[in-house]
């Protein structure tokens, strides 16, 4: 160590610019300098030798931490940092300024002719914005008009024909009511499983609303009677009030009565042998035949749909005189038709109702397909509430819909007669061989053949072979084209029973009120 005072300061200041003696001063060893500025050479101006090793974490002369980054947010520093960093000298290093272009003389003006005129492409892309934001709103503005200038309307006065809201059995079921009892076993053309009776077990007031349930024939005759060796005539049975022509038909040119028809409709006996069983289940079919009918108007249910697997309740409408020939030529107006199997089931279960037209000009040639819609709550069965089902009919259209216009079930204009709208084929087989297709529609309107009377039908049917239930779907107990479909449904009872709620609101269609409108 030398003695010379000049010495040992030119030394410290030396260790001051460049660190420790083993070690060089560098840009993260300088603590007190701006950490955004650029550092002074990291470098000393001659090398020097080292004789030891030390750990980089116990070196002295750096300012911070070997593990802190360099670049510190000088914020942060105290002011006595700031001050420090200040008293070292260290300058901060200013912007260069602009060189000068050597090939220009001084004050000379260049020309821009870019700027002397807008550009076209600048142009054209600020106002492309604001006409499409116009186009849009526009054509948004002018979508919505005439969806509403659009919608039909039944603009004709009403006429109240029927408003029941089933407060007095009495004024229901009674003399002159306003909902006849059907009764009848034949299955209405659809292989139903049940029967239609006047038992106050399937249909019935409670509490200011009509139930009407389907029940088990076992819990009256018995499983053994249902299967086997029982001979069951429905009682009161309606086939000669309710069968067109009050149950006479033509055959070979004679006006006679239809025994077979009336036995079908009246009777049904069970035989293990043949495989021929009493219907399995007993329900209720109600209609204001007798009571009420319009021919163009309004018609407004309020109603919910019951729970239980193989469960078809309607509220639908049939002509009151069959004007066009037997059905489907004289039309059906279906307001609405569910399934009562549950939301997971594959072919619209409870979650789903359907509206629909049927009509055709031949037996077997129905247009149905051409004419129906569905609406569908996704996640929500339709039998957990009460809803609103809906038929406004006019001359120029026919809609049906739930709880709301914009909950359309079927919106049909009648833009077209509805031969032409079925695309039918020119021969068809009428039973004795094929025969040319007529139209009986032909000196109609378009809106024939729903241009008639219809009254009002209520009611729970259980299966059938109808195809209302799809084969191979949701483990249907029965094939509609086997011999006794009714036994196999039945024999599987232990299938879907179980399904069907015990309380007596879960399995029932409860309606709360019924209120039709005529044309005045």
């Amino acid at each position: 160590m030398s003695d010379n005072p000049s010495s040992s300061n030119k030394e410290k200041e030396s260790r001051n610019t460049y660190g420790t003696d083993t070690r060089p001063n560098t840009a993260a060893s300088m603590s007190l300098t701006d950490p955004f500025s650029t550092p002074l050479s990291s470098r000393p101006p001659s090398i020097r030798s080292f004789t030891g090793r030390r750990s980089i974490l116990n070196q002295s002369g750096f300012g911070t931490s070997a593990f802190s980054s360099s670049m510190i947010n000088t914020s942060r520093l105290s002011p006595a940092l700031h001050a420090n960093a200040s008293s070292t000298g260290i300058a901060q290093k200013s912007k260069a300024p602009r060189m000068r272009s050597h090939m220009l003389t001084e004050g000379t003006t260049i020309e821009k002719s870019w700027a002397s005129k807008k550009n076209p492409r600048a142009t054209f892309s600020y106002w492309i914005v604001y006409a499409l934001i116009f186009c849009g709103i526009a054509g948004g503005v002018t979508q919505c008009f005439f969806t509403w200038k659009n919608v039909a309307l039944d603009k004709q006065p009403l006429c109240m024909v029927l408003e029941e809201n089933f407060d007095n059995e009495a004024t229901v079921f009674g003399e002159n009511g306003s909902f006849f009892r059907e009764v009848n076993m034949d299955g209405f053309g659809n292989g139903q499983f049940d029967m239609a009776t006047a038992s106050q077990n399937n249909s019935f007031i409670k509490d200011g609303k009509l139930y009407i349930v389907p029940t088990l024939t076992s819990d009256n005759i018995g499983m053994d009677a249902v299967l086997d060796g029982t001979v069951y005539n429905i009682t009161d049975c309606t086939f000669n009030l309710t069968h067109s022509d009050n149950g006479y038909i033509w055959q070979k040119g004679q006006h006679v009565f239809d025994e077979a028809g009336y036995n079908r409709a009246c009777s049904a006996v069970s035989n293990s042998t043949s495989g021929s069983v009493i219907n399995p289940v007993q329900s209720a079919r109600l209609t204001t035949k007798k009571s009420a009918s319009i021919r163009f108007g309004r018609v407004e249910v309020r109603a919910k749909m019951p729970h239980g697997d193989w469960l078809w309740p309607a509220i639908w409408m049939l002509p009151k005189d069959s004007a066009y020939g037997a059905w489907p030529l004289s039309g059906e107006i279906d307001i609405v038709e569910s399934r009562g199997n549950g939301l997971r089931y594959t072919a619209h279960g409870s979650n789903f109702v359907q509206g629909a037209l049927n009509w055709g000009p031949a037996l077997g040639l129905n247009g149905v397909m051409k004419t129906y819609s569905w609406w569908t709550e996704k996640r929500k069965s339709f039998a957990s509430d009460f809803h609103t089902y809906a038929l406004e009919w006019t001359p120029e259209f026919l809609r049906i819909y739930v709880d709301s216009r914009l909950h359309t079930l079927l919106d049909l204009r009648f833009d077209r007669p509805f031969f032409d709208r079925g695309d039918f084929p020119d021969t068809y087989n009428n039973g004795s061989g094929i025969a040319p297709l007529a139209n009986p529609w032909i000196n109609g309107t378009n809106a024939t053949p729903f241009d008639q009377e219809f009254y009002l039908i209520l009611n729970v049917a259980v299966g059938g072979t109808s195809g209302w239930f799809p084969e191979a779907q949701g483990d249907k107990p029965w094939l509609d084209r086997a011999q006794n479909p009714a036994r196999d449904f039945i024999k599987n009872i232990a299938q879907w029973y179980p399904t069907w709620p015990s309380d007596v609101d879960g399995r029932s269609l409860i309606i709360d009120y019924v209120k039709m409108w005529k044309h005045c």
